[in-house]
């Protein structure tokens, strides 16, 4: 079963809602990557069907059709997935993030009632991070787009547009040339097929209406998350790759450093893509095992 929908937010705003697998399922909450969109991650979702569990995903504001928040925080998340979770009619689930995703699956750890596991995939640290050279180890293109986040708004989105002619309907070997620097070669190898297509699908369908979604993401990650890592309380699961350009090993280090009671994989090779779809099995069954689901 695969549902198309949209939430109506207290402030008015909507928000895009995909919801694929058992209707009795547990959901999963999945937050998408920077820039990207509620079209999921076809392995990912099988995955997530064979251990039983709803898949539900949404477009953060101002990706695809969802409203544009401005200003928003990363924090703002739990407020739109606690709408979300009423929508699909759950008052459990379970939260995960890959890449920009990262930050808002750790804001639903920490202040979602509903969320009783996390699980956080090659996640960007908090800017402001105590010890950590943020931008250290990455690549060209990251090192660009953040500069011009930290310098405003309107440097941000000129920088963002020209990136946006690129991926707005990029193809798969289009990928891997507009992220040149951004790909280790075992990430390059897996942008092949179904992941590429899907990475594709997930590029055309953020940026579809302007940048909004994507500077919004970089302005939120480059100041206070709204939030502290002392607040999650639920079990939290980290992965990183140590070849990994667009989220350097640095960050996952500096996470296993912060959450003591969460459970860090550092993978020695892995990318930023090559991680996520390689160990997803691990992943999931670690998920599903730590809220008590199996």
């Amino acid at each position: 079963m695969v549902c198309t929908d949209s939430a109506r937010l207290p402030d008015g705003r909507r928000i895009d809602i995909r919801i694929s697998g058992p209707a009795n399922g547990l959901p999963l909450v999945f937050h998408h990557g920077t820039p990207g969109a509620a079209n999921p991650f076809r392995a990912l979702e099988r995955a997530a069907h064979h251990r039983d569990l709803r898949f539900v995903t949404t477009s953060r504001p101002g990706y695809g059709s969802s409203t544009r928040h401005p200003g928003r925080s990363v924090a703002d998340v739990v407020s739109d997935m606690s709408i979300v979770l009423a929508t699909v009619g759950a008052d459990r689930c379970l939260v995960a993030g890959w890449s920009g995703g990262g930050p808002h699956a750790l804001a639903c750890a920490a202040r979602l009632e509903e969320a009783t596991a996390a699980l956080v995939i090659a996640g960007v640290a908090p800017f402001a991070a105590q010890g950590l050279d943020w931008m250290a180890g990455m690549g060209e293109e990251n090192v660009t787009e953040f500069t011009a986040a930290l310098q405003g708004e309107d440097a941000l989105r000129r920088y963002l547009d020209q990136q946006r002619e690129d991926l707005k309907e990029v193809t798969v070997a289009g990928i891997v040339s507009s992220l040149d620097t951004l790909l280790p070669d075992v990430d390059r190898a897996v942008l092949t097929d179904e992941f590429g297509e899907d990475m594709a699908t997930q590029f055309h369908e953020a940026l579809r209406t302007g940048v909004d979604g994507w500077l919004d993401d970089d302005l939120a990650f480059t100041k206070p998350w709204g939030f502290t890592l002392s607040e999650i309380t639920i079990p939290t699961m980290l992965w990183q790759g140590s070849a990994d350009l667009m989220v350097p090993f640095a960050h996952g280090q500096w996470f296993s450093s912060q959450l003591p009671g969460g459970s860090a994989h550092l993978e020695q090779g892995e990318g930023h893509l090559s991680l996520g779809l390689g160990a997803i099995d691990r992943m999931l069954d670690e998920l599903v095992m730590v809220s008590g689901q199996n």
